[in-house]
């Protein structure tokens, strides 16, 4: 396998809601979007003090794409307007399908709220193609120890979809995207193929790897060249890595607030819908 080379870092963007610590990594000021992936909020690391309000997203709509949360530190309490519930804790993932149009919201439980605690968060949102837009909407959550992991070169791999070295993601994705979280001990190596053509995602979430020889500390989105068919990396010190790759989609993408459509069209349809309640209500 011929690992590809680093093309370009993305430092993310300090974009902080309210008292809730936030870094933005895609999109950004060189990077609009990484076909089919639009968006990353990384937020935390932080601790809450005990009597705190909880994570500050509400209700509200979302048609078009999907959302992928990784819950690295914490809990979160999810309810979606097609009867979805849950409260995932730290390790697990959520996998929520927008589609035609759902409902939701994402805060903390009454316990974390009044015990307070550390909390870590990623949020990537995923482009779907016109064919699936309107899709019916979806849901998932699981908790850590319903998603496989794969141990190597001092590497732990958790495969939340696709397959790594035959153990297959329990998330399945609509448009074939293969998507783990990496942790990496001192000393620790991956390499993993990946078809040319296809677009790799790959977030330091914590600590730095090195790609090519080259440093890439934490809090950076790393680019790609399209020039190999793997991806390779080390930690000298550890870190955590966030690494997805997929198909680009190469339609045009029209985004306004929480929709992504194709034209300014679908997004004014969007409005109209959701302002018609034909997205439904989360309940309570």
């Amino acid at each position: 396998m011929t690992p590809r080379t680093l093309k370009r870092l993305h430092p993310a963007q300090r974009d902080d809601i309210g008292d809730l610590t936030t870094r933005r990594p895609l999109p950004g000021p060189a990077i609009p979007q990484l076909d089919p992936f639009l968006f990353l909020n990384h937020h935390g690391p932080q601790v809450y003090p005990p009597d705190n309000r909880g994570l500050p997203f509400g209700p509200h709509p979302h048609r078009g794409f999907e959302t992928v949360t990784f819950i690295l530190e914490g809990e979160l309490s999810h309810l979606d307007s097609g009867g979805h519930e849950s409260v995932i804790g730290p390790g697990g993932v959520q996998w929520m399908t927008a589609g035609r149009g759902l409902v939701h919201a994402e805060l903390s439980p009454a316990s974390f709220k009044q015990a307070g605690g550390p909390l870590e968060i990623l949020q990537l949102w995923v482009n779907l193609p016109g064919r699936l837009k309107m899709t019916d909407p979806n849901y998932l959550g699981l908790q850590a120890d319903a998603i496989p992991k794969v141990e190597a070169d001092g590497a732990t791999i958790e495969v939340i979809s696709g397959a790594v070295d035959g153990v297959v993601g329990p998330f399945p994705s609509l448009i074939g995207i293969e998507m783990s979280v990496v942790r990496l001990a001192p000393g620790g190596v991956v390499t993993l193929p990946v078809a040319e053509g296809r677009a790799v995602f790959l977030y330091v979430v914590s600590g730095e790897i090195v790609v090519g020889g080259q440093a890439a500390p934490r809090w950076n989105l790393v680019e790609l060249n399209d020039d190999g068919d793997a991806v390779a990396f080390e930690s000298p010190a550890g870190a955590v890595v966030l690494l997805g790759h997929a198909q680009p989609i190469g339609e045009p993408v029209f985004a306004h607030g929480p929709f992504v459509m194709n034209t300014r069209e679908e997004i004014i349809q969007a409005i109209d819908d959701y302002n018609a309640g034909k997205f439904g209500a989360v309940a309570g």
